[in-house]
């Protein structure tokens, strides 16, 4: 079995060699045997390890949900409707997110169109509605 050193594996996972240690403490990774030496050894399949936790990011997973795919992964008894659920929830999560920044970016195109662009900023609007405690300012509250 051919091993690689944690430079190697990072470069074949796309991920920098400090990530590959993080993980590690994280437990999404297995800490590898090390050598005589000292250098950590890896096995072939940490690195689909490695591409399965950067593609479950770039989908918005946090790594407490990527601990929880991952153990899912591992037992083949796992149902798919269990991996499901936790996909349909994530959707929600992004769904509600997704909300939150439009209604971010109506209270600031909002506030950005009463300001004229001219003159010195002591009277700008945008500057008062950040300033302001009232509701009108605020962008999460629903409209």
């Amino acid at each position: 079995m051919e091993t690689m050193k944690i430079g190697q594996l990072a470069r074949r996972g796309g991920v920098g060699v400090e990530t590959v240690r993080f993980y590690e403490r994280r437990g999404l990774i297995d800490e590898p045997p090390r050598r005589a030496s000292g250098y950590r050894q890896y096995a072939p399949e940490t690195v689909s390890r490695l591409r399965f936790i950067r593609r479950a990011k770039e989908l918005g997973f946090s790594l407490g949900e990527i601990k929880e795919l991952l153990d899912l992964r591992v037992s083949e008894e796992t149902p798919s409707a269990e991996v499901k659920r936790t996909a349909l929830a994530k959707i929600a999560d992004l769904e509600e997110k997704i909300a939150t920044l439009k209604r971010m970016k109506r209270a600031l195109q909002k506030i950005t169109t009463a300001c004229s662009g001219k003159g010195p900023a002591g009277p700008c609007p945008i500057l008062d509605a950040l300033e302001s405690s009232g509701a009108e300012a605020s962008p999460v509250n629903k409209e």
